[in-house]
């Protein structure tokens, strides 16, 4: 489980640079002033952004798959199959 985790989340690190990258040029193409604070500001802000967000969503896909979340309240999954 831990393999398939890092497997994923380095694909995701790989995204999310890619899109913080294209982040920054769509900035720096944009009229005036640009200062390298601004540039720093996006990268990381859209970087960490899509990180979180992308390994948020893995741990969650991956915690559905492996029967955690069903272990923890077996009696909502219960409830569903009744009706």
């Amino acid at each position: 489980m831990k393999q398939r985790f890092w497997r994923i989340f380095r694909l995701m690190l790989l995204l999310a640079v890619v899109v913080a990258a294209i982040a920054v040029l769509l900035v720096t193409r944009g009229a005036g002033e640009i200062h390298a604070s601004l540039i720093i500001a996006t990268a990381l802000g859209v970087g960490f952004t899509v990180l979180l967000g992308t390994t948020l969503m893995t741990l969650v896909f991956l915690s559905a798959e492996s029967g955690h979340d069903e272990a923890a309240a077996p009696h909502i999954h219960d409830d569903k199959d009744e009706e």
